[in-house]
Parts: C-alpha cells; sequence; structure tokens
C-alpha cells in the first residue's frame, strides 16, 4: 500500500462499524452500508479511510478485543475489496488489533486516540512494522476524559505533550517519517479549550509533523449553535478552514465532499501566500 504524502492536504473518510458513535449518520455496521459508504466517499475525494470499531465519544461503553477486530477486520476488508487504491486507516489503541490487521490485510495507517498510552506494545508494534502513526493529545479515557480538562495553558501543554511524545516515538523506533500529531480536539478539553487550542494550532504545526485534525460535528461546534450534531456542517466547515490556514495538513471527516472542496479552493488560492 502506497500512503499520500501526509505533508499536503488530505481527506480521511470516517467509516465508524459501532452503533454508538456519536453521529449516527456515520454509524455503518453492516457489509452493504459499508459497501455504500466506502463507495461514496472514494468517489468525493477522500484520500484515506478511517475504519473505526471502537467508539471514543465521552462517555462510550468498553468494547472487548475480539469484538473490536470483528469490526474492523469487517470495515477494512471492504475497504480492501472495494477501493484496493485508497490508504486506509485504523482508529484503535489496542497493538494486536495492529498486529491482526497488517497480517491480514498489509500495511495501515495506525490512529490511536491514546498516543500508546493504552497499550504498553503499541509503539513498539508500530516501529516494528513501520507504520505511519497519529498520535492524540488526550488524558484519562473516553469514559473519564471529560473530568480531566484542567489547563494553566492548553495551547503550550498541548504542545507540549506532541513534541515529547513525538521525541519518544522517535526514540522507539518510529521513523520521523511516520509521526502525525492530532491535538485533539473534543478529547479532555472543554468547549472554551478547544476554541483556545484551534486559534494556537500554528503551535503544534511549528513542531515540524503532519498535523490531524478530528472536528467534524463535534459538540464544540454544535453547542455553540444550540443544535445537534445534524446541524454542526456549515460550522465543521468553518473550522476545517481555519484549521487547514493555520497549516494542519488531513482533514478526519464525516462529510468528505465539502471537505474536498475547501481543501482544493486553499491549495488552488491560498497556498504559499
Amino acid at each position: 500500500m502506497t500512503f499520500p504524502d501526509l505533508h499536503t492536504l488530505q481527506v480521511m473518510a470516517i467509516v465508524n462499524v459501532t452503533a454508538d458513535s456519536f453521529y449516527a449518520t456515520s454509524r455503518v455496521v453492516d457489509t452493504q452500508s459499508l459497501e455504500r459508504r466506502i463507495t461514496e466517499v472514494v468517489e468525493q475525494g477522500a484520500t484515506i479511510i478511517d475504519i473505526g470499531g471502537y467508539s471514543s465519544r465521552p462517555g462510550a461503553d468498553d468494547v472487548p478485543l475480539e469484538e473490536e477486530w470483528r469490526r474492523v477486520d469487517l470495515g477494512v476488508g471492504v475497504a480492501r475489496r472495494v477501493a484496493p487504491n485508497v490508504a486506509v486507516s485504523v482508529d484503535t489503541f489496542r497493538s494486536e488489533i495492529v498486529r491482526r490487521t497488517v497480517e491480514k490485510y498489509g500495511k495501515i495507517i495506525v490512529n490511536d486516540i491514546m498516543a500508546g498510552e493504552g497499550d504498553e506494545q503499541m509503539i513498539a508494534t508500530v516501529a516494528a512494522l513501520d507504520l505511519p502513526y497519529v498520535a492524540m493529545h488526550m488524558r484519562g479515557t473516553p469514559q473519564t476524559m471529560q473530568s480531566q480538562t484542567e489547563y494553566s495553558d492548553v495551547v503550550a501543554e498541548v504542545a507540549d505533550y506532541l513534541a515529547a511524545k513525538a521525541a519518544e516515538l522517535e526514540q522507539n523506533g518510529v521513523r520521523r517519517e511516520n509521526i502525525i500529531l492530532d491535538p485533539g480536539f473534543g478529547f479532555a478539553k472543554s468547549i472554551e479549550q478547544n476554541y483556545a487550542l484551534l486559534a494556537g494550532l500554528k503551535r503544534v504545526v511549528d513542531l515540524g509533523y503532519p498535523v490531524l485534525v478530528g472536528l467534524s460535528r463535534k459538540s464544540m461546534i454544535y453547542k455553540v449553535l444550540g443544535g445537534t450534531a445534524e446541524d454542526a456542517l456549515a460550522g465543521t466547515i468553518a473550522l476545517n478552514w481555519e484549521a487547514i490556514c493555520q497549516g494542519a495538513t488531513i482533514l478526519r471527516v464525516h462529510d468528505v465532499a465539502e471537505a474536498v472542496q475547501i481543501a482544493k479552493i486553499y491549495d488552488t488560492n491560498f497556498r504559499g501566500l
């Protein structure tokens, strides 16, 4: 599998093989709905398909490893069959899921919301398999993270954490070119902290690694607007535009067509200005 250049703008399509992800429209739990979803996002221009088998919404239930594997196996299997030339990422914090996926389907991008802190074998596994790796900032777990939102300076603390994490990854054998950083919007952060972090995103970008942002339809948008995730598309577009203007290169989204459009506008008219 050839991966896209992660230093240039990429659109990562969210494909949740779960029944409890926060945005109901993103849930695809059977083969036919997966085929439809993956075909649709590829036709719309997604360059990465992100398969998740474990909901990371605040307060989400724990998922046993074998159930997560069943979901990931189903999702990646359909993605490889329907879109064999499109890169696949797997949203997991478990090294065993990574090992099984690579053994069965070949190389993937690993999208780890816990940056190796949820599984002591994760970093060594990623290094040994030579995989691109997304390390995200979070405190606690999806079950506890929203009780851990005390920061003196959220931008500085997130940037410092990610700088230290990148150094740890390199020291443990992960090649620099395989490291991607994610500031973790919505994970152990209040609404106000999320917007402060977005305003200061360039501090994370200036660390010199590709930066992924996951802003799509999150509560930091719809709670400000007084609606639900279903009402948050315009807000998502606005925040993704701000993120790419500050240097983010990977947009993780539910709505691929709109993200591809703003990426094209930016690349055509604003890059390098």
